[in-house]
């Protein structure tokens, strides 16, 4: 049986957060406001975990799942080959509506889908967010829906969807909207954005003039 737990009330945000963290400890899925839409996550260093994320979410293997992390420094740990210039997008972006598509280290031991030794990765703009990942670690975590189904902005609309095969949902309140975060690529020489979100194409070439746009 799911548990729920309003974080806009103080008592309960303390027991909530708790019981998530053990929850991502134990393997089990979690349901967490961020500051697009409401996300669905689960360990990231657990393979079977993450399998279950994806099954929840009826989505395959071809669709990697993001990492959402607390901190810009757990990237050392993360990721390889990182520029200047990824950098520079961290600090102008981060935390906030961009995640990054960059090599992961060859030694991680986790399997977020067919990545192709990348990883996508994300610092959320959402204080309930930032205290479980500060808590727990990185986290596998994509939007709280049914693949084909809109993005949830509520709760409600998580659980409606996912139901049991979530341990706990954090409810937050509506999120700011459903605009999802856009993606940049720093895997290669020049940057790419592949996916035009929250951050527009205009925005980012302020911070790397260089910015290509995927077709």
């Amino acid at each position: 049986m799911a548990r729920r737990y309003d974080t806009n009330d103080a008592t309960d945000r303390v027991t909530g957060l708790r019981e998530a963290a053990s929850a991502v400890r134990r393997g089990e899925l979690v349901v967490l406001p961020t500051d697009t839409v409401y996300g669905i996550g689960a360990d990231a260093f657990s393979s079977e975990a993450v399998a279950d994320l994806l099954a929840a979410k009826g989505r395959g293997r071809n669709m990697p799942t993001p990492v959402l992390i607390g901190s810009p420094n757990t990237l050392h740990g993360l990721v390889t080959d990182f520029s200047e210039m990824a950098w520079e997008l961290v600090d102008a972006f981060w935390p906030g509506a961009l995640t990054l598509v960059a090599k992961h280290q060859p030694s991680l031991q986790w399997d977020l889908g067919d990545t192709r030794g990348t990883v996508a990765v994300r610092m959320p703009l959402h204080p309930v967010a930032i205290e479980l990942l500060t808590e727990v670690g990185p986290m596998a975590v994509s939007s709280a829906n049914l693949t084909g189904h809109p993005s949830p902005e509520t709760c409600d609309y998580a659980q409606e969807m996912l139901g049991d095969s979530v341990s706990v949902y954090l409810d937050g309140g509506p999120t700011p909207g459903n605009v999802p975060s856009s993606i940049v690529d720093v895997s290669r020489e020049a940057p790419r954005l592949l996916r035009a979100g929250a951050i527009s194409a205009d925005e980012l070439r302020k911070v790397v003039p260089d910015l290509e746009v995927a077709n």
